[in-house]
């Protein structure tokens, strides 16, 4: 039997939430339309305090920036990127061109053409994230994208040199000091200083994550990566410091991050309040982790492994950590989940960070639809026809018929001409 110990918010309390954030968003999204990189600059000045002359760095400033940090900074996110890139190339390896002869004559196919622009959004602000540079800028830059804007936003009033060096040792072609939905909606719209994307790409809050939403249509995105998730899945193999340390340090993302455990251990489930106050009572990160999990953590009972399996694929949480006896019996079953670390040995701080896997994952349930960001999110993949002569005549004959039985006398005659040129009687 499940039983839910612990409760988050509900979902009315979810979807009043989601309203306001819609509509916020809505409004600033109208404003960059209309007023372009006057209202962006308003809007930087209001929320993040930041007006500088330009928001894009000259190539000058980013080397300046890049000088204020230690040699071992520099080493560490070189570190990051070479496996970020590693596994990036590995996986666009595996994305081949196409062409296969369907039948004498006719030949498919089908190639993958990078996208043509991509903005990265970088978020800050709280933290800033330097990963999601080299998840984001590097990844694209690995599928060959020509053109990559990367925009994040100041930090304390300055711009945070270690993401601009990620940025910049990533491959970004333009990096702009700028946050928020400003930042999405300058990129995504286009303003006189900032040209337009073709697609949005990163993680943010819910802000930045509703802003790609309402963009969608007008350019592409990668997901909707909203406020951090983690779900760990624990038997009576684990342990309450462990299921509690990697339950808190996912939830110091941000007040809204939703922290779950899943066990079948009594024991666990009992204890883990207890353990995760403890905790609190020393992270310096205390003050956004103790109101998230207060307001969105979890605790669910179960019996069995089957139903941790149900549940977890009911959850579809961003970051699956399995600390179970045998972690590979959820790889081979589970279905919805933006990134699984198995066993006891990984962490989700790892995928957040170094080993290799892209951080940009799908959260509020996309995973039931959809992975995370990767190499094969900045290629389209378009196909191509090619007919022969005979093969025309061939074809087209079925096409007529198939065309009558439609109505569609327009596309019966595209076919029955080539049927008419290039049949045997005219050949």
């Amino acid at each position: 039997m499940i039983c839910i110990l612990k409760h988050g918010a509900t979902e009315a309390e979810k979807t009043e939430a989601d309203r306001k954030v819609r509509q916020t968003v809505e409004t600033i999204l109208s404003d960059v339309g209309a007023r372009g990189d006057v209202a962006v600059r308003e809007l930087s000045a209001k929320f993040d305090k930041w007006e500088p002359p330009s928001f894009r760095l000259r190539p000058q400033e980013i080397q300046s920036l890049m000088a204020t940090l230690p040699a071992q900074v520099i080493e560490d996110i070189k570190f990051a990127q070479t496996q970020i890139r590693r596994f990036a190339e590995a996986q666009k390896a595996a994305l081949k061109d196409i062409e296969v002869e369907t039948l004498p004559g006719i030949r498919l196919g089908h190639k993958n053409i990078p996208v043509a622009s991509v903005g990265c959004y970088v978020p800050g602000g709280r933290y800033p994230m330097v990963a999601s540079a080299h998840m984001s800028v590097l990844t694209a830059k690995v599928a060959g994208v020509p053109r990559v804007a990367a925009c994040t936003p100041p930090l304390n009033g300055v711009p945070p040199a270690a993401t601009i060096a990620a940025m910049a040792l990533g491959g970004a072609d333009e990096i702009y000091v700028l946050g928020g939905v400003q930042a999405v909606a300058a990129m995504g719209l286009g303003t006189a200083t900032i040209p337009a994307v073709d697609m949005l790409v990163g993680p943010g809050n819910a802000f930045v994550a509703e802003a790609k939403q309402q963009l969608f249509g007008r350019v592409g995105i990668d997901l909707l990566a909203g406020p951090t998730e983690t779900l760990i899945i624990a038997d009576d193999t684990a342990d309450v410091e462990m299921c509690a340390t990697d339950l808190v340090g996912q939830a110091e993302h941000g007040p809204t991050s939703p922290a779950v455990l899943l066990t079948t251990s009594r024991k666990i489930a009992e204890g883990i309040q207890e353990e995760i106050e403890r905790q609190l009572a020393v992270l310096p990160t205390a003050d956004i982790a103790s109101i998230a999990w207060q307001d969105h953590g979890q605790v669910i009972l179960c019996d069995t492994d089957d139903e941790l399996l149900s549940e977890a694929d009911r959850i579809a949480s961003e970051h699956v950590q399995v600390l179970t006896r045998q972690p590979r019996w959820f790889l081979e079953r589970m279905r919805n989940y933006g990134a699984l670390f198995l066993g006891k040995e990984t962490n989700v701080a790892y995928g957040d960070k170094v080993i290799g896997t892209n951080h940009t994952l799908p959260t509020k349930k996309a995973a039931r639809y959809t992975g995370g960001l990767w190499v094969g999110k900045f290629l389209k993949t378009c196909t191509y026809q090619e007919v022969s002569p005979e093969a025309t005549a061939t074809i087209g004959e079925y096409c007529s018929r198939l065309c009558a039985i439609e109505n569609f006398a327009g596309h019966k005659e595209q076919a029955d001409l080539r049927v008419r040129r290039y049949g045997s009687k005219n050949a």
